[in-house]
């Protein structure tokens, strides 16, 4: 068994993501590192960690049972082999990840779903976008949204996220392609968990509504530049963008960006 350690990552940053592509077998955080668990050593491109050899063990069961409930508003998000004591109108929502973004323990993934928690989404309709293992468009629908979607650029993930509706009985629907009608050149984040950062052009997602009461999206912050007009195109005088995933010093480039689409932040 063969480890890579990378220093400064956590188990929902995109780097974890492109660990999972690379066919990690499972991950768990060390203090300040990540370190990821594979049969062999592996081509990591221009992920800076270390290899080290360690014994034989089932790191996948391991990681599972470290994964604890996460509370985000009326919501518990909770891995299905975990038993789960509801508070007072609180609702659960059965995850597991597999090798899709989203556990809901990232602070990206609990602020978007806090927001939605927030919401009144009673006869609205909810987009997800980068849906990952669908927890937000999966929580929306939990919330009491109309209808819900979540897209996805990666064919896998949707899988995974449809597979996690199934588990939680939701109506959620997942599609596999990008909200714009393209989205090409060069997007500054190619280990990002969507895939856009070295991938060129993808097809649009089929089957969503022409108009969507709220967009939640936790990506990153050029890629909601790129896709602040396709936001604004989505959403209805008086719609909803929640956007996640923005590092604190690049906030104003997405701001300008949704300002300049039409938005209002």
């Amino acid at each position: 068994m063969k480890t890579f350690r990378l220093r400064g990552a956590t188990g929902e940053s995109p780097e974890a993501a492109r660990l999972w592509e690379l066919g990690c077998l499972g991950l768990s955080e060390d203090g300040h590192d990540l370190v990821a668990y594979f049969d062999e050593v592996v081509d990591t491109g221009d992920l800076a960690g270390s290899w080290e050899d360690v014994p034989d063990v089932d790191y996948v069961a391991a990681y599972n049972a470290g994964l604890e409930p996460v509370r985000a508003g009326r919501l518990v998000i909770a891995p299905s082999h975990r038993t789960v004591e509801l508070r007072d109108g609180e609702k659960v929502l059965w995850l597991d990840p597999g090798s899709a973004f989203g556990t809901g323990h990232h602070e990206t993934t609990r602020m978007a779903l806090e927001a939605l928690a927030s919401l009144d989404l009673s006869g609205l309709t909810v987009l997800d976008v980068g849906a990952g293992s669908g927890v937000l468009a999966i929580a929306a629908d939990l919330l009491g949204a109309e209808a819900t979607y979540g897209i996805d650029v990666d064919p896998h993930t949707v899988t995974v996220a449809r597979e996690n509706a199934r588990r939680n009985s939701s109506r959620a629907r997942f599609a596999v392609g990008t909200l714009a009608a393209a989205v090409a050149g060069p997007v500054a984040n190619p280990e990002a968990s969507d895939g856009l950062g070295d991938s060129g052009v993808f097809a649009p997602a089929k089957g969503l509504p022409g108009r969507c009461d709220v967009i939640v999206a936790n990506l990153y912050a050029e890629l909601h530049e790129v896709l602040a007009p396709a936001y604004a195109a989505r959403l209805p005088v008086g719609g909803l963008a929640l956007l996640t995933g923005i590092l604190t010093r690049l906030e104003a480039g997405v701001a300008a960006a949704a300002e300049q689409a039409g938005l209002s932040v």
